[in-house]
């Protein structure tokens, strides 16, 4: 490749500094059972979501410890008193919280906050969940809630604070709704999937001839190629988050996270180094398998709702192609648009996809030693 144009360094920048925390999803896992006029549950928060909320690092060293962490208790429950609120049918359920505790997954360290409370709920359960709200609007709540002897999950916060769940009788279509929203929000919030999909898409508007890119004459060809990229992504996901979602095929959440990351290091330097051209789609279908499991993952936080299981993937799986494709539909018109200029062709398809690959090698070194 020639000599970087200068707004290339203004990418790497802004990229590099993303590095540390786009690709995570900002995402708590609060687990809730009611069992007559009790509740009892637990929120997991995130480390770097809880310093973010009431500052633990209390000597700015850039490290929390578990002494911070203990400090910080008091601190952290009167926070959630005031951002996680459940109220009953007759009455609000005023939440006693317990001795904090840490939990590793394979994005980093959580807090595991467990509580209890007496909550006349009778057969409505309203939750108030604004964790977050101010100084992470993207931040959501994943909520398993058991009752009835039946589980019911939702996501929680952004334009959905404040919701009311039926405890005796929880309806199938709402679950459907729950799930088809959590989809979308997954594919949307989950950089690394996008950018794996991105860089598979930028040369379907170009063609390789005499070892240089050039635009292809027409939108049908153009078409085509996004057509086989989509598909073959599409269905390889559904296949392995389908066996996922029913405990016949599982892997290492920390394996599926670092060859997610590698297989965006392989997409983008495909553009750069050219080894795969017409048969992209191929790529597509083989890495897609593996984050079919990664979307599986998020899918096992929440759970598939006994008596909505089947209904409940289907949605999942409809919300991740609903919020790919309107990925697809913004992106590739100006793609095609932009195809035949000597931005597109040399700037954004080598450089932007050197700078894809560069994020992602920091992403797989993270998850690998599990950073």
């Amino acid at each position: 490749m020639k000599s970087a144009p200068k707004w290339v360094g203004l990418l790497l920048a802004v990229l590099g500094a993303m590095s540390a925390s786009a690709h995570v999803a900002s995402n708590s896992f609060l687990n809730l059972r009611i069992d007559h006029n009790q509740a009892t549950g637990s929120l997991e928060m995130a480390l770097r979501d809880a310093e973010l909320a009431v500052g633990i690092d209390s000597n700015r060293d850039g490290r929390i410890t578990w002494g911070e962490v203990r400090s910080a208790q008091e601190l952290l429950t009167q926070y959630l008193r005031v951002h996680l609120q459940l109220t009953g049918s007759e009455a609000g359920c005023s939440l006693q919280f317990g001795a904090l505790q840490i939990n590793e997954r394979v994005d980093g360290n959580y807090l595991w906050v467990p509580f209890n409370a007496a909550c006349p709920t009778a057969h409505q359960l309203t939750i108030s969940y604004r964790v977050l709200d101010e100084e992470d609007p993207s931040h959501r709540g994943l909520l398993t809630l058991t009752a009835s002897g039946m589980t019911q999950t939702a996501v929680l916060g952004g334009n959905r604070k404040v919701q009311m769940f039926e405890l005796s009788h929880p309806s199938v279509w709402y679950a459907f709704d729950e799930y088809l929203q959590a989809g979308m929000w997954h594919i949307w919030s989950g950089i690394d999937h996008l950018l794996f999909l991105l860089s598979l898409l930028l040369p379907a508007v170009l063609s390789r001839r005499d070892n240089c890119w050039v635009a292809v004459p027409q939108a049908k060809p153009a078409l085509f190629n996004i057509i086989k990229v989509v598909t073959a992504f599409t269905l390889a996901h559904s296949i392995t988050l389908s066996l996922a979602a029913f405990d016949i095929i599982r892997l290492p959440s920390r394996l599926t996270e670092s060859i997610i990351a590698a297989s965006i290091i392989v997409a983008a330097l495909n553009n750069v180094f050219p080894l795969v051209t017409d048969a992209r789609w191929r790529i597509a279908f083989a890495f897609g398998l593996l984050h079919g499991f990664g979307f599986a993952a998020v899918l096992s936080e929440m759970g598939l709702p006994a008596g909505a299981r089947l209904i409940s993937l289907v949605a999942f799986n409809l919300g991740v192609e609903a919020g790919q494709l309107a990925v697809v539909v913004a992106v590739m018109p100006i793609a095609y648009w932009l195809r035949a200029t000597r931005f597109y062709r040399r700037g954004v398809m080598p450089w932007g996809s050197t700078a894809i690959a560069g994020l992602a090698l920091v992403w797989l070194i993270q998850r690998a030693i599990g950073r």
